[in-house]
């Protein structure tokens, strides 16, 4: 089995796959185009058992178009994850790998991929529903001013 990890950015990706034993078969930063990416994963396909991608605030263009290419996927759940105290050189490569190893191991706090159907909703309730959850609720019990006042004698 292999295992891959994606450290996902702005305008590139650093891929990592490694085996069972954490060795690393592939590492490359790739610019962010799924058919580059896509071109990457593919000699591994067969053996690949997931793909980790880290979840950041661009996450969806990568996710939907790996799972339309059949792949299986994984979002981190970045914040959930504690990485090994006393590192002295953490980067990208680190991170692709540690995702990569999560996922080998069962440990990976993962985030909910929403169906590519719903991402057509506000992007406002996308990010924060609880906000927006927050908000209605509030308009819902507001007590008109008036008549939470008592009458003057």
């Amino acid at each position: 089995m292999k295992y891959c990890g994606i450290d996902l950015h702005s305008n590139n990706s650093l891929v990592v796959i490694t085996d069972e034993v954490d060795h690393v078969l592939y590492s490359k930063r790739l610019a962010n185009d799924l058919s580059q990416i896509l071109a990457a994963l593919e000699l591994h396909r067969a053996e690949l058992s997931g793909v980790v991608v880290e979840s950041t605030f661009n996450w969806y263009w990568l996710v939907d178009g790996l799972q339309e290419a059949g792949y299986r996927v994984h979002l981190a759940n970045t914040t959930a994850i504690k990485h090994y105290d006393g590192l002295k050189h953490r980067g990208d490569e680190s991170d692709a790998r540690q995702l990569a190893h999560l996922l080998r191991l069962g440990l990976l706090p993962q985030g909910h991929i929403m169906p590519k159907a719903a991402q057509d909703l506000d992007p406002a309730i996308i990010r924060d529903p609880s906000s927006n959850a927050a908000s209605l609720c509030s308009r819902q019990t507001t007590v008109p001013s008036t008549s939470a006042r008592p009458t003057p004698p």
